[in-house]
């Protein structure tokens, strides 16, 4: 998970009084400018990058962790060489935020376990300071019919991609309460809108992650806390490797491949820079989402078996305890 912390140019030290960062002018981009963002697992960290936050790295995977770091750095590097081209040319229209403030911090932390998620945070309040964007991008799926998936793996996805959402909200929101300021975003599914057969711990914890979200944005504007803002990202299925060898129907493929990481993260880039509440990937899911909600449960099942969305995981989950088998085999169990 990744977290932004927004930070203006003469932003004060951590041990400096709090208080409520100004609102910024210019193009929606200029708005993370020297932000503290919490990003958890990789996805979004280069595009904040390229916009100049100070990031803070959530994952469980430190190896993963630091070669996003890198790149990142490296994104950094690239900004301030074209700062020091464009005051050697004599352009300073533009804010340049001074080097110190272009920084990345990383943290393994597993964000299924609600102390490590609350400890890691603890951290990072004192070691970064406060946190102004917080982005929930963690997932994991099991790829197992229901009875034969076992326990633990269903409590797994339940905890990183549904309880996990509540402890990091839980760990940065108070402080955006207090100055009514910041925004969360939720990286959900196309699987919280609507559901397929074979996945049901991941839809039913995309499902959650999606009226979690839904609610808090109520209670936000229940509280009249209009400077905080969320942000739903509700993404069709990404050619991530996550799902490989899930399938529709190969007539309708060539209108509804899988799309491409960098696609979906600038889409939903472009959804947290304008305050938009919600953003779906295709905009075709909006419409499918739509008929799930005015049609009887049979035309559902119709329309899914005419896509081929209806047991478009079952190659998938094939493929998953394919690998299993072959992995005790050669472990000799």
């Amino acid at each position: 998970m990744r977290t932004t912390r927004r930070r203006g140019a003469n932003y004060k030290s951590r041990h400096a009084s709090r208080s409520r960062p100004a609102r910024r002018k210019g193009n929606a981009g200029q708005r993370l400018k020297g932000s503290a963002a919490v990003v958890v697992r990789a996805g979004f960290a280069l595009e904040f990058a390229r916009r100049r936050a100070l990031l803070v790295l959530w994952d469980i995977n430190t190896q993963s962790n630091e070669e996003t770091a890198g790149m990142v750095r490296h994104i950094y590097r690239d900004l301030e060489a074209a700062d020091a081209a464009a005051l050697q040319a004599g352009n300073g229209e533009e804010e340049i935020l001074p080097h110190c403030n272009l920084q990345v911090f990383t943290y393994t932390c597993d964000v299924g376990k609600r102390e490590n998620v609350y400890l890691t945070a603890e951290r990072v309040r004192k070691e970064v300071g406060e946190v102004s964007v917080l982005v929930n991008n963690a997932g994991v799926v099991s790829g197992h019919h229901l009875l034969e998936c076992p326990d633990e793996l269903i409590e797994r996805t339940m905890m990183v991609n549904c309880h996990a959402h509540f402890w990091t909200t839980k760990a940065f929101l108070p402080t955006m309460l207090e100055i009514n300021h910041g925004h969360i975003v939720t990286v959900a599914s196309s699987l919280g809108l609507f559901s397929t057969a074979g996945v049901e711990d991941y839809c039913a914890s995309k499902f959650g992650v999606v009226g979690f979200h839904e609610s808090l944005s109520h209670e936000l504007k229940a509280a009249e806390k209009d400077g905080i803002k969320t942000t739903l990202v509700c993404p069709y299925l990404v050619d991530t490797g996550m799902f490989r060898g899930c399938r529709i129907r190969k007539e309708i493929e060539p209108f509804l491949p899988p799309l491409k990481p960098d696609y979906c993260v600038k889409q939903a880039m472009k959804a947290i820079l304008t305050d938009q509440p919600m953003i779906c990937t295709p905009r075709l899911m909006y419409i499918v989402t739509f008929m799930k909600s005015i049609l009887p449960f049979e035309a559902v099942v119709c329309m899914y078996r005419f896509l081929g969305a209806d047991k478009c995981m079952y190659p998938f989950i094939a493929q998953r305890k394919q690998a299993t088998n072959n992995n005790e085999a050669k472990n000799g169990i």
